[in-house]
């Protein structure tokens, strides 16, 4: 069907960096033909046959680090005390560290797979790359509700952080929307199950990496994905790395080991921190009760004014 083939450069990009995250079906599932598979692999200038082997390849990559991941004695011994159930669905909702076919939740649908082969659990990755938590809320329905499911694992805040370059004097989510989307969420996730949400803090971002990219128009500072962590560790259910320390090295900064290129996502070695960050915790932590944090003062001053 594609005349217009991926170049030998163009294909590379896709293979080593693009193509994980570009999950169109789940960016656009009402467009007709979206089902079409070789219709999606002629908009990324690839045959069906390219696709579905480049997309298999990040799979098996997955698989690889869980299996790597059990190798480890004390991973193995959480397993048995995670809270999950045999029949449950389990929902990640999140942005591209999520839909990313290599990431985090992928590696851990492998491990409980492999550890619980007698369990009937159901994955459902909600993930879409890019999403701010406004966008996330936008599709909860859809991607979550519907599903009925028993957990629902949030990893949001990354893009919430984002300062454009035509806009740098303040983040594309202000703090007090972020409150709120997230307070939106976890209310209605209560009203569909007993389960505690599991909420995932964005991990740290290597700015100086990020603006060697040219194909981004925005920038993410520590300093402003700190405060997005605070929101987060004030809720209730389990909180994973409330701190965001999970990419750090022995010098307690973040190792660009951990990352893609673009010191943004994570890498293969990421992830696993991620996975082996919510196990400790299902195991390790007592559910979090959450604390009475005020609303962020940019929601205080709309308010006062």
């Amino acid at each position: 069907m594609a005349e217009n083939k991926a170049s030998a450069e163009e294909k590379e990009a896709l293979e080593k960096y693009l193509l994980q995250f570009l999950n169109i079906e789940k960016s656009y599932p009402l467009l007709p033909g979206i089902d079409n598979k070789e219709a999606v692999a002629s908009l990324m200038g690839l045959s069906e046959e390219e696709l579905t082997k480049l997309r298999g390849t990040f799979r098996e990559n997955a698989r690889k680090a869980a299996l790597e991941l059990l190798k480890d004695d004390e991973v193995t011994d959480w397993i048995d005390e995670l809270p999950f159930a045999p029949d449950d669905t389990i929902v990640a909702f999140g942005d591209s560290m999520t839909d990313d076919l290599q990431g985090w939740f992928s590696i851990l649908e492998y491990v409980l797979d492999i550890t619980v082969p007698e369990a009937d659990f159901t994955f459902i990755n909600a993930g879409v790359s890019y999403d701010s938590s406004m966008d996330a809320l936008k599709r909860l329905n859809r991607d979550v509700l519907d599903h009925q499911p028993n957990w629902v694992i949030v990893g949001l805040g990354t893009f919430d952080a984002q300062r454009l370059h035509v806009a740098p004097n303040r983040t594309l989510v202000p703090l007090a929307e972020f409150w709120e989307n997230i307070n939106t969420i976890e209310t209605t996730v209560k009203e569909i199950t007993d389960n505690p949400v599991i909420w995932i803090t964005p991990p740290p971002v290597i700015t100086e990496l990020l603006q060697q990219m040219r194909l981004f128009h925005y920038d993410v500072f520590e300093e402003d994905l700190r405060q997005y962590r605070e929101i987060l560790t004030g809720k209730t259910g389990y909180i994973v790395d409330p701190l965001g320390k999970r990419m750090n090295g022995e010098g307690d900064e973040p190792e660009a080991w951990y990352y893609l290129r673009d010191g943004l996502h994570p890498s293969l070695s990421g992830h696993v921190n991620t996975v082996k960050e919510i196990l400790r915790t299902l195991v390790k932590a007592q559910e979090f009760k959450g604390t009475k944090l005020e609303r962020p003062e940019d929601m205080q001053d709309e308010e006062d004014s």
